[in-house]
């Protein structure tokens, strides 16, 4: 279950979109975001309730359909096969009524043609092996999010979308997902996440994309952030400031 020495860089980036749109009825809920993701490794992004944030990596996933968008891959125009090379972890794990490794079987019976990692190693990584026989909506939410994130690597996508998936979890089972996380960025997978926390960001982000109100206000490397938020937003938002 381990990302081949060789891959250091994914394929499909640089990740590019232009002029997102997305509107419901009259309310424009994502406003013209345009970014340029070139940056290996992990991009969190971050911004209050109902920035955008959601919305705008299922726009990427394709699980949204924007009203005005171009997004390419490596410089093409997106379609089904990049789709193919995705997974996305939701903050509350979607898995099946079946044991843990049966929801690991699932998915592979899903795509049969599909490249897929060994099931055994998969468990034996997320530390998951003895509990292989227990129902999946048995395990503690920390061990179902650690099942959900053996399940999407299951399919050796070159980009893993990730929102809000450590939200809720005790700092010990928070702990290992991010490990995973790491582990898995080091050896070539692109990691997009999206994280309230901003001690995580600061463990975690290469990069850092900030949202306010369905729109990007900026995006830099996570140590400029950091060190020198460009908007006020984000100025605010790191000082602990409410925003509306």
């Amino acid at each position: 279950f381990r990302v081949m020495e060789a891959e250091m860089t994914c394929p499909l980036l640089p990740i590019t979109v232009d002029k997102l749109i997305l509107h419901a009825g009259r309310k424009t809920l994502l406003d013209n975001i345009n970014v340029h993701i070139t940056q290996p490794g992990i991009t969190a992004i971050m911004g209050p309730n109902g920035a955008g944030k959601s919305l705008f990596i299922r726009c990427l996933h394709g699980l949204s359909q924007p009203d005005s968008v171009q997004i390419s891959f490596a410089g093409q125009a997106i379609r089904d096969s990049h789709r193919l090379r995705q997974s996305l972890i939701f903050q509350k794990p979607v898995l099946l009524r079946r044991t843990v490794r049966q929801n690991l079987e699932f998915v592979r019976a899903l795509r049969p043609a599909q490249k897929y990692r060994d099931i055994k190693a998969a468990l034996e990584t997320v530390g998951l092996s003895r509990l292989a026989e227990q129902p999946a909506k048995q395990l503690s939410g920390g061990e179902q999010q650690r099942l959900a994130l053996a399940r999407a690597l299951m399919t050796c996508p070159d980009i893993l979308f990730l929102d809000e998936a450590c939200a809720n979890l005790d700092p010990a089972s928070a702990a290992q997902i991010e490990a995973l996380l790491l582990e898995a960025s080091k050896k070539g997978q692109k990691i997009i996440l999206i994280t309230h926390d901003i001690a995580q960001a600061r463990r975690l982000a290469d990069d850092l994309i900030f949202m306010h109100q369905g729109q990007l206000c900026e995006h830099s490397l996570a140590k400029d952030f950091f060190a020198r938020p460009e908007s006020a937003a984000a100025r605010a938002y790191l000082d602990g400031k409410i925003l509306l």
